[in-house]
């Protein structure tokens, strides 16, 4: 099966929080896939980010695709609003209920793509019965709840994770960790979906964006190169 190129998207829990439009303008005409917003909820993880109504506010500025993390738990009762702030994927993780398959129903009966997010801890036999009610399943390499971690090598569960997708329509996506280093090891083993945030927003601005362009392009093209 014919892959499609890697897709980047540079989370917005590194970018500045005071200029989020800008920010996102910035990144999209930089070359950013998607754009990634990790909502954390002070209780499934230990930090506190972002809430629908934020969600709301950013979306007349992404032009790609809003492709929104829930580290929440419950979660649930959450994915109206989220659905209604205009995500187009809203991920789920396998941790944070007992009912995984009716969350992910619940999403795609929102018309939302449903995507999967399972924690280092978590074997990837947990997706195999999944997978034919999900459009991605997203592989922390880091332990959730704070950017800028050092990425944990997870290659054998997302080669595992291809396996089991084998010709079904669904992406991987890796989240933590990511920068030009890490992302050949990712790629090699299958991801589709590379999720950086401090290795796209280091060192640029929006009054110097093509730091970011040239962050993105450095990911991608040492992920692709390893393909």
């Amino acid at each position: 099966m014919t892959r499609d190129p890697i897709r980047i998207a540079p989370s917005i829990l590194s970018a500045d929080f005071a200029n989020f439009g800008a920010e996102i303008r910035a990144i999209e005409a930089q070359g950013a896939d998607w754009v990634h917003v990790d909502v954390m909820d002070n209780h499934f993880v230990p930090n506190l980010t972002f809430g629908p109504q934020l969600c709301k506010a950013i979306r007349p500025h992404i032009r790609t695709v809003m492709d929104v993390h829930l580290m929440i738990a419950p979660v649930d009762a959450s994915l109206q609003a989220y659905a209604d702030a205009g995500a187009d994927i809203i991920t789920a993780h396998y941790e944070a209920g007992p009912h995984i398959h009716r969350t992910l129903q619940a999403i795609r009966g929102l018309g939302k793509k449903a995507g999967l997010a399972i924690n280092p801890g978590t074997p990837a036999s947990v997706v195999a019965p999944l997978l034919d009610s999900v459009d991605l399943v997203c592989v922390m390499t880091v332990n959730p709840g704070f950017g800028g971690q050092k990425f944990i090598d997870m290659t054998d569960r997302i080669r595992a994770i291809r396996a089991l997708i084998g010709d079904r329509p669904v992406l991987i996506e890796v989240d933590g960790g990511v920068t030009a280093d890490t992302a050949p090891l990712v790629a090699a083993a299958g991801a589709d979906v590379l999720v950086a945030g401090s290795a796209v927003f280091s060192g640029g601005s929006v009054d110097d964006p093509g730091v970011y362009g040239r962050n993105i392009a450095a990911i991608r093209a040492a992920a692709e190169a390893a393909r």
